[in-house]
């Protein structure tokens, strides 16, 4: 999660609201990807959740980070809750149960994607092999309890986690118990922004089941493919899903700012103080009638981390943001940057692939993402497997990095990242389908071996 915006600048009305969105728009000669990464920290020694505070802690990974780096600390009180690079524009950042998340920087190619995250994960081992904390990439902690989970330091957590359980039955699942990879895309109009948003969301549940990697609940199978994806149903339907009225007539930035006016907020941030507003309307904030807090007026800060707080399948800021896949492997990280950026960035991939969903109702599409957590590619829509669907995008993302023409100093292009996906559709298994096989196989009715086998 990003670092919370500090601009107090006030806002006033509605225009200036769409006005914030509408200066994402860049030419496509500056589009940049950044890939953002989730990772569970556990003690390599009976590989239990890591707490905040301790010898082995989440706050011991953090400084040793910031002595090996150098970046500057983000604090909240007296306890340092993430680093920001303020030369390169990266950041790690903390999610409620201890995920350590890596908010990468903006960059050119799915090449330096890569170098980035090489880079990350051998800093973060030199620092965590010391202190005895390994870390796994997965979807949902795969024998974890709610109740086990830490609790880090952040006062906005603390209002998610006193509301959560008001509005969906996962919502303090999805906080402490899940870890994901999403990548964030460029968009040169507002036109080129609805294009990329339609198709993304329509093709959201295609990327949920080539990365669905969480079939474990505390300790068993839990009779899906992605119980993250699942958990994101049943969370808080005011700021989630498959946004349908992105596919109507007259979808623009003013339709998004509409829609955005109308999810609840969680919170305002007034200096270093979370101020608890949670269910009230950004309306009410807007005119100056908030009615914990009237005379209250909103900021840049306040719309851009409310902006922050709307989870749907794929979520508009000044960029988009691809947001329907477990975290993973390590190899297979980069290769979500990749699919995305040769869907989606090269303007004959982009055509093809709204043909094969333009005629799709917002029906067919909700049942589409409904039945992925549980189906995987077996899922259907009008009469298509996922699997072929996954097939016919996949070879649409490697004609769209072919066309990119980004050459590494191997002179290989993007492709190249794309393997890992190649190789989950050679076998015809979602990764989840692996891990269950292995459970019933060689693992022997244990999902112990997951910590071994699959940590960074």
């Amino acid at each position: 999660m990003a670092r919370d915006q500090t601009d107090m600048r006030p806002i006033e009305t509605r225009d200036e609201l769409v006005a914030w969105l509408a200066a994402g728009t860049k030419p496509t000669s500056q589009f940049r990807a950044g890939t953002e990464h989730e990772k569970f920290p556990f003690t390599i020694e009976g590989h239990r959740p890591v707490p905040y505070e301790g010898q082995r802690s989440i706050r011991a990974l953090l400084e040793g980070m910031q002595l090996l780096l150098g970046w500057e600390p983000i604090m909240e009180g007296p306890n340092i809750i993430g680093l920001s690079d303020v030369t390169g524009g990266g950041a790690i950042s903390l999610e409620p149960g201890g995920q350590f998340e890596l908010s990468g920087a903006p960059v050119d190619t799915v090449h330096q994607t890569c170098s980035e995250l090489m880079s990350h994960l051998a800093q973060l081992r030199e620092v965590a092999q010391p202190l005895g904390i390994g870390f796994l990439g997965i979807g949902v902690t795969p024998c974890w309890t709610r109740a086990d989970m830490p609790v880090m330091p952040k006062g906005r957590y603390r209002i998610m986690t006193d509301y959560m359980p008001k509005v969906g039955k996962h919502g303090l699942d999805m906080m402490y118990r899940t870890c994901t990879v999403q990548t964030n895309l460029d968009f040169s109009s507002e036109a080129d922004m609805v294009k990329k948003l339609r198709v993304s969301l329509a093709l959201q549940p295609v990327a949920t089941a080539l990365f669905a990697n969480s079939p474990f609940t505390e300790g068993k199978p839990n009779g899906l493919l992605s119980f993250r994806s699942e958990i994101w149903r049943d969370t808080d339907e005011d700021r989630s899903g498959m946004l349908p009225f992105a596919f109507e007539p007259g979808m623009g930035f003013e339709r998004y700012v509409d829609y955005a006016l109308d999810v609840p907020m969680y919170f305002i941030k007034r200096g270093e103080r979370y101020v608890d507003v949670a269910g009230q309307s950004f309306r009410d904030l807007l005119a100056g009638r908030l009615a914990s807090h009237p005379g209250e007026h909103a900021t840049i800060s306040d719309w851009a981390n409310h902006i922050s707080t709307i989870f749907p399948e794929v979520r508009l800021k000044r960029y988009l943001e691809m947001r329907g896949s477990d975290s993973g492997p390590w190899r297979r990280l980069p290769s979500l940057a990749a699919f995305w950026i040769g869907l989606l960035y090269d303007d004959a991939g982009l055509d093809a692939a709204w043909d094969v969903v333009k005629d799709w109702t917002a029906e067919e599409r909700q049942k589409l993402r409904d039945d992925v957590p549980r189906l995987g590619f077996k899922a259907q829509i009008r009469g298509r497997y996922v699997f072929e669907l996954a097939k016919e995008c996949l070879a649409l993302a490697h004609s769209g990095l072919r066309n990119r023409k980004r050459i590494d100093s191997d002179g290989r292009d993007e492709t190249k990242h794309l393997g890992a996906l190649d190789a989950i559709l050679a076998r015809g298994k979602t990764p989840a389908e692996e891990l269950l096989e292995k459970f019933y196989g060689p693992w022997g009715g244990s999902v112990d071996p997951v910590y071994s086998e699959y940590a960074y």
